[in-house]
């Protein structure tokens, strides 16, 4: 037969733990219970004994209650019987009366009953010691009054049956002044109640109960604020709102200080009075306008923002240079810590209305500032899909047709950390940011097309390409036609400086290099340009220009390899490496860097390291046009030339470019020159602080011959006559060199 199995399911270790953690409760609660009423009993017999005491000393005769009474109800019931039973005094005989009042004075008389009918010595041996008795008793303080037990219904646990109590205090109006003193330093040492397990259900009821309390409270308290705010408004929120409302209050009173000092000093320069120095007025505006900047800057998110923005604005334009340039660092430093582009955007609105109020004459530095705007990415037409489009979670419906159970467990789990991570990480909304960046753009882009179009011969003009330089890959493809066109024009005009039509080219090639190659646009005229005005550069002023360069040279070249000619790509090469012997170190360091990425871009043009090479046609170097000047029939011998460079970097990369520009082996360049960027080496090398950076060596003679002094190479003769015209005494005659002259003639 098979062995019956037992179905008795072996608790689990959190239900042991439970277990063993209710029996330890209920143990508790019975070791208080006993502490409890020990120390009633205790404190009960104290009572009686002091009260007592208090009868014996003061030679009353008021008997003490029976020990066998608990409630006091009972006893004053019991007295009033008595008091109805006993005789009146004024019907006792004279020698009762005295026998009375001698059994008074004594202490055995004091502890019967004298409700009894036994005799005065009846039982006296029972009742003699009882004030002994007492006085043996350890005596202990008062730890608390006198509480009335009150017994509960019993609730049945798993242990058994706990017996449930609770004390009500009874007021003793006999108690002295020193029980109560007693009384009140004990309170703390009284063992609390025993704390009552409830069930779920009673845990559910109670919660329902307190919550339905809340609601009540709170549905009160809101219409006693809507029907009187003024009055009905919780303390700590008025306290809170007074405090605000000072704090803003004093601080518009702080900003109307500040631009009554900027607009007294205004008005003191423009009537030129003597009243007070007009150096002190000066003084205290630049301070105001410094603090203006700094809340500018520090409190973007606080109130009266947009008000100090336009008190900055029009500052930026101001004769005084010292603070339209302190204006200008502020509203660079907000555009470039405004992350999310609130802030920038009502700056951009009032820089843009002011300048076209202006009629664009204003400081070129105002626009300047656009460029520091942290804009990457705008909202594209709506007929697109949507940027950063949120996450579309599954249904119930969905996940129960197409997941198991386990699946969807998962999921729900999966679901619920993905959307705390995105709260976490993502505390503005991207579409929000966009939106905000998109306005701000429009408007840069609004002010911009307005100077190309009606002040082209505007100082603005510089400004505005470098711009449309930096956010042209921004830019709406229906303005790509209309706005190449324009800066063509420009070019052609020849009103622009080198620096201006570099950043057209510039201009031009951005807006083609992103979403412009979807367009069918020859961009062969400003490939023209370029190479017809890049013998413009020199180690002069035009030097700075280089960087420009090498930025358009990366646009136009090595990121539209595949639009470029091999004819093209030696063109730009040759004249480059011909560029690099007449600029300064960094900028040569740049093109030959330029130089090497072209090299490897385009590998067929290699070409121009063999010098035997043969080609149809001769080069034509004075030709502007980089298809037709026969670049391939040359050489790259300005390499040799700067071989022999000052410049340990220049002679570095032009040995490598000699080597045919490998990337291993000894002609390779190390990592740090290598792995960076043209315009990277160019500012890393750069000698604005006319330093040579790493610093050339001076090169020593290797003849160790005689030092030649200054007048060793004169001739002796002219030697012979500078000695002795120093050394006569100047007079005041002319000097007279015709018969020098005369005597050279004749000779």
């Amino acid at each position: 037969m098979k062995a019956r199995r037992n179905k008795k399911q072996i608790p689990s270790f959190r239900k042991l733990i439970k277990t063993s953690k209710v029996k330890l409760e209920n143990k508790l609660k019975n070791k208080q219970f006993k502490q409890q009423s020990t120390l009633k009993k205790y404190r009960k017999e104290q009572r009686k004994l002091r009260q007592a005491v208090k009868d014996a000393v003061s030679k009353k005769p008021i008997p003490l209650e029976n020990p066998k009474e608990k409630r006091p109800g009972k006893r004053i019931e019991r007295e009033e019987e008595e008091e109805e039973e006993a005789l009146p005094l004024d019907m006792m005989d004279e020698d009762d009366l005295q026998l009375m009042k001698d059994l008074g004075q004594r202490a055995s008389f004091l502890t019967r009953d004298l409700s009894s009918s036994e005799p005065v010595h009846a039982k006296k041996r029972k009742h003699e010691h009882i004030i002994d008795k007492y006085e043996k008793i350890p005596r202990t303080l008062q730890t608390a009054p006198e509480k009335e037990l009150i017994h509960l219904l019993p609730i049945k646990d798993k242990s058994g049956i706990i017996p449930q109590t609770r004390e009500k205090p009874v007021t003793d109006s006999n108690k002295d002044e020193e029980d109560q003193e007693e009384e009140r330093e004990l309170e703390e040492e009284i063992i609390e109640d025993p704390i009552q397990e409830l069930t779920i259900e009673e845990h559910l009821i109670e919660r329902k109960k307190k919550l339905q309390e809340k609601k009540m409270h709170i549905a009160a308290l809101a219409s006693a604020i809507l029907s009187d705010p003024e009055s009905n408004t919780r303390k700590e929120t008025q306290k809170l709102r007074e405090f605000e409302e000072g704090l803003v209050s004093q601080y518009k009173f702080y900003l109307e200080n500040l631009e009554q000092m900027v607009k007294d000093w205004k008005q003191r320069k423009l009537k030129q009075s003597n009243v007070v120095s007009l150096k002190a007025y000066k003084g205290l505006a630049e301070v105001a306008v410094k603090s203006l900047c700094e809340l500018l800057v520090a409190l973007p998110h606080f109130n009266f923002h947009n008000n100090i923005i336009v008190l900055i604005v029009p500052l930026m334009n101001d004769m005084s240079k010292l603070i339209s340039e302190m204006c200008c660092e502020a509203v660079k430093k907000l555009f470039k810590q405004d992350k999310l582009g609130q802030a920038s955007l009502g700056v951009i609105k009032v820089i843009s209305g002011f300048v076209k109020g202006r009629n664009y004459e204003v400081r070129p530095e105002m626009l300047k500032t656009f460029l520091c705007l942290r804009i990457k990415e705008v909202e594209v037409k709506k007929d697109t899909e949507d940027i950063n489009k949120p996450k579309k979670f599954m249904t119930f419906k969905e996940k129960r047709k197409s997941l198991s159970r386990m699946q969807r467990k998962w999921k729900k789990a999966e679901e619920k950390l993905e959307r705390e991570l995105r709260e976490a990480e993502a505390s503005e909304s991207t579409e929000k940011k966009l939106k905000l960046h998109t306005e701000t753009l429009n408007i840069v882009f609004v002010t911009y097309f307005r100077i190309l179009k009606k002040a082209q011969r505007s100082p603005l003009l510089p400004a505005v390409l470098e711009g449309l330089a930096k956010f042209a890959h921004l830019i709406n493809v229906e303005f790509f036609d209309d706005l190449l066109v324009v800066l063509h024009t420009l070019i052609e005009s020849g009103d622009l400086s080198y620096q201006e039509s570099l950043h057209c080219v510039q201009t031009a090639f951005h807006i083609l290099s992103g979403q412009g190659d979807v367009l069918n646009i020859d961009p062969m005229k400003f490939y023209t340009h370029l190479y017809k005005t890049l013998f413009k550069l020199h180690a002069g002023a035009t030097n700075e220009g280089v960087k420009i360069v090498l930025q358009c040279l990366d646009v136009m070249l090595t990121k539209r390899r595949k639009q470029v000619s091999q004819q093209r790509a030696l063109a730009f090469i040759k004249r480059l490496c011909t560029l690099a012997l007449h600029v300064l170190p960094n900028s040569s360091i740049g093109i030959l860097a330029t130089t090497r990425i072209l090299m490897h871009t385009f590998p067929k043009t290699d070409l121009l390291l063999d010098s035997e090479s043969q080609g149809s046609g001769v080069f034509l170097p004075e030709l502007d046009e980089p298809e037709y000047c026969n670049a391939q029939n040359t050489a790259l011998w300005e390499l040799h030339t700067l071989r022999r460079h000052y410049h340990p970097i220049v002679q570095r990369f032009a040995a490598h470019l000699i080597a045919g520009a490998p990337s291993e082996g000894s002609g390779a360049l190390k990592p740090e020159l290598s792995r960076r960027s043209a315009a990277e080496l160019f500012e890393a090398y750069s000698m604005a602080e006319m330093t040579f950076n790493p610093p050339v060596e001076s090169s020593n003679p290797k003849i160790k011959g005689k030092v030649l002094q200054g007048d060793s190479f004169l001739n002796e003769d002219l030697n012979q006559l500078i000695k002795r015209y120093s050394s006569e005494v100047a007079t005041e005659s002319p000097l007279d060199f015709t018969k020098y002259l005369k005597t050279s003639l004749h000779q």
